[in-house]
């Protein structure tokens, strides 16, 4: 069962290309590696997936809803793209439980558990203005999958995360994973692909190229 269906799509910003007549379908329950330089299109793929931006030609299918017209945004969709933005002057906790009000299908519980999941301290009063590069990370992973959804998109996900805090994210993502979610990631980092990902496409000035169709022998 594909989850992502991706029919020839085009997108340009001020008469430049930026995607060029990509289709690509994305199976569920697997981890789909996207790789490419900065300016490839990898970004604005992965916007056009989330409904943040629409193509100029094409469709973009999740779960067989067109986004743009069915729907403006997939339904059960946890994101992560380029940097978190959070308000500054409040803790994590504060900012997760802010975001969870939105939906209001999970509890204090529910947001203290991911943040540990993550590595996060649920108490710590250090507003997020004073973390650092990393806990941001980790705290953008948290607001991604506290509401356990189905589809996670992750824009290089390992950003300003240490040796140790690297190891931690890829385990969770493999737990993610034999959940049955479906992931698809990018990352400059090549052993980050190699270790958790199913497929593997690389984007190059906005052409998408398939490396790798299979999971690699452990």
């Amino acid at each position: 069962m594909c989850i992502i269906q991706l029919e020839n799509i085009e997108k340009k910003f001020g008469g430049e290309a930026v995607l060029k007549g990509i289709t690509r379908d994305f199976e569920a329950g697997k981890i789909h590696g996207v790789v490419g330089n900065n300016g490839s299109g990898k970004t604005v793929l992965m916007k056009c997936i989330c409904g943040f931006c629409h193509p100029d030609k094409g469709c973009v299918k999740v779960n067989g809803k067109v986004i743009g017209v069915d729907s403006d945004f997939p339904e059960n969709i946890g994101i992560i793209i380029e940097t978190p933005g959070f308000l500054t002057n409040l803790t994590g906790m504060r900012n997760l439980k802010i975001l969870a009000s939105l939906k209001n299908v999970i509890d204090d519980e529910k947001i203290c558990e991911v943040m540990k999941k993550v590595g996060l301290d649920p108490a710590l009063k250090k507003p997020v203005g004073k973390y650092s590069l990393g806990m941001r990370q980790r705290l953008g992973i948290a607001q991604a999958i506290m509401e356990d959804p189905e589809l996670l998109i992750l824009d290089e996900p390992f950003n300003g995360l240490d040796k140790h805090g690297v190891i931690h994210i890829r385990g969770l993502i493999k737990e993610l994973k034999k959940q049955g979610k479906t992931i698809l990631l990018s990352s400059h980092n090549q052993s980050d692909i190699d270790e958790l990902c199913d497929t593997v496409c690389e984007m190059d000035a906005g052409r998408m190229t398939m490396l790798r169709e299979e999971r690699i022998s452990s």
